[in-house]
């Protein structure tokens, strides 16, 4: 009989370090269960990067502000998704917002002028999207889509699923962070154990800069976070992060990181988006969504779900 054993694949996906580590007796089977799975997320991201010429996504942005364009029941399924996100969010969260970015260079570490701000705020609103039976357009030129606020989750959703018809039942998908457990662990030693994941401390300790914020454990669903310390500057003492409020175009402030635990890897990291931009009332409105979290506030203080996460 075969024995038990774990295997890690490890790939580069949608510009971040990515992974899927299965535990099984068929190593034949989790090598192409894993083929398989990584195939599928390279087709996410080549459908819909903003950053591919040839993607459902740049040719909807091309088109802003002239014709319709024609989009298939997948785009339409995520077109619905972000529509949700917006409502349930009061407008925070919104798929149109990523032209904030011409105005924000973390890299240069330079405000942007007030001016910039203003000419792209008219640029940002999901109600200024229009859809026609299988038909979208962008209203505006110079709009666009972008869906990096939950394309990573739902390449990871996906990429889980292929799993599973693959007759996997013990794996972890990790896209750059967003995580998808497909099972708990399957190692006769650790049966149904859950996976152990460390959540990076926003804010680490210059003599122990390793040690997680915290180990969380994952049996199924999905486990992201958002925070302040991915992409960044500090000016004046004040620290700008890439999470930009869409209605003034400034970055959010409140939270140094939150963390959910979800159903799923694309409604995990939704809510914790929606809770950076929510600010102080994020505690509530996550509590009210029935998920556990984990989240950090400004000043370094701790908060989080006691039912199921670790203090």
């Amino acid at each position: 009989m075969s024995r038990w054993r774990t295997l890690r694949f490890d790939f580069s996906a949608m510009a971040s370090p990515c992974s899927v580590q299965m535990d099984g007796q068929d190593e034949r089977l989790m090598r192409r269960a894993a083929q398989a799975m990584i195939a599928e997320v390279q087709r996410i991201e080549q459908k819909f990067s903003r950053y591919r010429e040839s993607s459902v996504v740049s040719r909807i942005n091309r088109a802003a502000g002239q014709q319709w364009v024609e989009v298939d029941a997948e785009t339409l399924g995520l077109l619905d998704f972000a529509q949700a996100l917006w409502t349930q969010s009061d407008g925070l969260f919104d798929v149109t917002s990523g032209v904030l970015r011409r105005a924000w260079d973390f890299k240069k570490a330079v405000l942007p002028d007030q001016g910039q701000l203003q000419a792209l705020l008219p640029l940002v609103g999901w109600q200024h999207l229009e859809r026609k039976g299988r038909q979208v357009r962008l209203t505006r030129t110079g709009m666009e889509l972008d869906f990096g606020g939950f394309g990573k989750e739902y390449a990871a959703d996906r990429a889980a699923a292929v799993l599973h018809n693959h007759q996997i039942s013990h794996a972890l998908v990790n896209l750059g962070g967003d995580l998808h457990a497909l099972g708990g662990r399957g190692l006769p030693e650790s049966a149904s154990a859950p996976w152990h994941i460390e959540v990076q401390h926003p804010r680490p300790d210059p003599a122990q800069p390793q040690a997680p914020l915290a180990l969380l454990p994952l049996t199924r669903g999905g486990l992201a976070t958002s925070g302040d310390y991915e992409r960044f500057f500090i000016q004046d003492g004040q620290r700008y992060c890439h999470i930009l409020d869409p209605r003034t175009g400034w970055p959010v402030s409140h939270w140094q990181s939150v963390s959910v635990l979800a159903a799923n890897a694309v409604t995990a990291g939704a809510l914790a988006t929606i809770a950076m931009l929510k600010g102080p009332v994020a505690t509530d409105w996550l509590a009210a969504q029935n998920v556990d979290y984990l989240m950090v506030q400004h000043d370094g203080h701790r908060v989080h779900h006691t039912q199921q996460l670790p203090p």
